[in-house]
């Protein structure tokens, strides 16, 4: 079976590669600065390698709104699939390709989308947040019950009332609390504290879904809340 031909040109009777060392080095000669322009365009080059492999890891709603060229999606998805080391290199070097030929916007959509990814959204914290306040504050207070329910009437209120009582009973004593403190430790809650975060935090995001047509992603960070 013949080999697929590569992409790229001759110069002095010699092949140059595209996306080369050599096909760089030539670009940065006919910019008429070399010396910096090699390295920076190697260095241009490795980010963008590198970016293509963070992408490998991005939630699907972040990826589809970044907007990339189906052939780069395609290899992406092809380099996800791939289990063997030197088929999943030859494919990141593919993808490597693609890479560089991306309009900058899309790339710093990609960036932001990663960053995204890392670090959660302003909306998703907000709304953690706010879920935090509501949990704390219908175990502290029994008018809050009324608040809430007023503002998120399609909660199960059974429920939401026997998880409140559980977790006031499981809550730890004031001396407990204390010891926990000066030893460092966080007091210990119960599995009912942490359902009623789970129950609140859930008709938030509906309701923020209802409302903004899209659920914020999940925070790792706060599952165990």
């Amino acid at each position: 079976m013949s080999r697929k031909p590569k992409k790229g040109y001759f110069v002095k009777g010699h092949f140059v590669a595209e996306g080369s060392e050599l096909d760089l080095e030539l670009k940065a000669e006919l910019k008429g600065t070399h010396d910096a322009s090699r390295t920076d365009l190697k260095r241009e080059s490795d980010a963008l390698q590198d970016l293509g492999k963070d992408l490998l890891t991005l939630r699907a709603d972040l990826f589809q709104r970044i907007g990339l060229p189906d052939k780069l999606a395609d290899a992406l998805a092809e380099a996800r699939r791939i289990t063997n080391f030197e088929g999943k290199r030859r494919q990141m070097q593919f993808v490597g390709k693609l890479m560089r030929k991306l309009d900058e916007d899309v790339v710093a959509a990609a960036r932001a989308a990663l960053e995204e990814q890392r670090n959660g959204s302003a909306a998703d914290k907000l709304l953690l947040h706010q879920a935090e306040h509501w949990r704390d504050l219908l175990i502290a207070q029994d008018t809050a019950q009324a608040q809430w329910i007023a503002q998120y009437p399609g909660t199960d209120i059974q429920q939401l009332r026997a998880l409140i009582r559980q977790a006031r009973k499981d809550a730890p004593s004031a001396h407990d609390a204390t010891v926990a403190e000066a030893q460092g430790l966080a007091p210990r809650k119960g599995r009912a504290y942490r359902e009623l975060f789970a129950l609140v935090r859930e008709q938030i995001n509906a309701t923020h879904t209802e409302t903004h047509g899209s659920a914020p992603s999940d925070d790792p960070a706060h599952a165990a809340d």
